[in-house]
């Protein structure tokens, strides 16, 4: 089972019933941008009660300027998503990271890998996400005079990314 979209540690009562819920014996996975985990280490630590979990930290870019272009909001917010993996880590929860690449330039990729391999060695092959060019986000990148280095097609999504 899986909760993604909406960043869904927004309202953290309702996520831990959400969790209590859950039976043992299936693997919920919780997709997030980890910035709340970050910012609180008691929500890591609420969720290492949960065997059954799994949480992806999706980072928005490489590094704390792509992170800011990417969102509009303050680079710090970055830190708050690396925050999230240690917080994680302290309190055993299982997790990994996933990064948007398509933004990112090959050097920012190589210092995000030596940045999380200090955190721990498995997180310095973290999942690729990339953008994948709809008509709608086409336009809204023209419109934002946002370029991007990497980009599917729909019809040519690899599948290792789906």
């Amino acid at each position: 089972m899986r909760i993604s979209g909406n960043e869904p540690t927004i309202c953290r009562e309702h996520l831990i019933r959400v969790l209590e819920l859950i039976p043992k014996d299936y693997l919920f996975i919780l997709e997030t941008n980890g910035i709340l985990i970050g910012s609180d280490p008691s929500y890591a630590e609420e969720l290492s009660r949960f065997p059954n979990l799994y949480v992806r930290v999706s980072l928005k870019g490489t590094c704390e300027e792509e992170f800011s272009n990417l969102t509009g909001a303050a680079p710090k917010g970055f830190q708050l998503q690396i925050k999230a993996l240690e917080n994680l880590l302290k309190y055993g929860v299982n997790a990994h990271p996933a990064c948007m690449i398509s933004f990112s330039a090959v050097e920012n990729i190589r210092a995000l890998r030596k940045r999380l391999n200090v955190l721990n060695p498995s997180f310095e092959d973290f999942e690729v996400e990339e953008l994948i060019l709809y008509p709608s986000v086409e336009g809204r990148l023209r419109k934002l005079k946002i370029n991007y280095i990497t980009g599917h097609r729909p019809e040519n999504i690899p599948t290792e990314q789906i």
